[in-house]
């Protein structure tokens, strides 16, 4: 690839090595395994204490399944949650800690699984979700959810993918109509995806110049915009800080309504811990969109 295609996307002027790292989130954080272990212990917890259907399927891949938490109450507002794990990690039984609090503001959960690169493309996973979502409008009326108050919030990875679900037209191919979502949220995501082909994470992700573009947000605002919370920790790397900042600018200059938050000493594992925490900044923001 050329240089000046590179910079193009490469505002800062990084070398190769230093974009990498700017992008290396679990060397970023020197206690991430720690974080990350965290998060399968107090799923583990949630689970033993809230009923939760899961394994539901949304699609004929093995791994095409949702984990629904029912609110007690039925028309009530819906959470979806995409995980991160830069598309090749964990999975959605990793992230039921982010439900409680949800919950007991009276919304259904639905925590997202989906298949991992390298063994599918991300052109794949980003239509598993959207598959996923179009099931969620069709069939979460039974677990007591109101299909015209969807919210989607995706972590990391999963931001990407959220921002992908934002994406305008795509229903129409599963038969739905739009607009599909009341609300959204990403969390330290990924939405412009050309400077990962640069970097160690296009090892497993197999990014082409096309591929990338076609699967990077930032080109994909969505032509019916709705509200939109985008949060980075505040202990991110600049990279991560600019990718939040890049896609708010473009949704604002479609007209959406766009929080940015930057928690304070958070990190790219530990703010996804503030969905858990009804007193922070992130839920608030959340359950305002929610109206909760």
């Amino acid at each position: 690839m050329s240089t000046p295609l590179f910079v193009d996307y490469n505002p800062a002027g990084y070398s190769i090595e230093e974009l990498d790292r700017q992008y290396n989130a679990r060397a970023a954080v020197p206690d991430s395994a720690h974080l990350i272990a965290q998060y399968a212990q107090a799923s583990a917890q949630v689970r033993a204490q809230f009923g939760v259907h899961t394994g539901e399927p949304y699609g004929p891949h093995p791994d095409e399944t949702l984990d629904i938490f029912p609110a007690a109450q039925p028309g009530a507002p819906v959470f979806v949650f995409i995980h991160g794990g830069y598309w090749r990690a964990l999975s959605s039984s990793d992230s039921h800690f982010v439900t409680p609090a949800f919950l007991k503001a009276g919304a259904t959960v639905v925590v997202v699984n989906y298949a991992l690169a390298p063994a599918v493309s991300l052109d794949q996973i980003t239509l598993q979700c959207r598959r996923a979502l179009a099931w969620v409008h069709r069939h979460v009326a039974r677990f007591n959810g109101d299909p015209a108050r969807i919210h989607v919030c995706g972590h990391s990875a999963g931001g990407q993918l959220t921002g992908m679900l934002l994406a305008p037209d795509w229903p129409l191919q599963f038969g739905v109509s739009q607009p599909l979502l009341h609300s959204a949220s990403a969390i330290s995501g990924l939405f412009d995806l050309r400077p990962l082909m640069h970097t160690h994470i296009n090892d497993w992700l197999n990014l082409t110049p096309q591929s990338a573009q076609a699967n990077s947000p930032v080109f994909h605002v969505p032509s019916q915009p709705c509200p939109v919370v985008l949060a980075c920790g505040g202990l991110e790397t600049a990279e991560f800080r600019r990718q939040s900042l890049l896609y708010g600018q473009a949704l604002q200059a479609r007209g959406g309504q766009v929080d940015l938050l930057f928690p304070p000493q958070t990190n790219h594992f530990s703010v996804l811990f503030q969905l858990a925490d009804p007193a922070s900044s992130l839920f608030k923001a959340i359950a305002r969109l929610m109206a909760l």
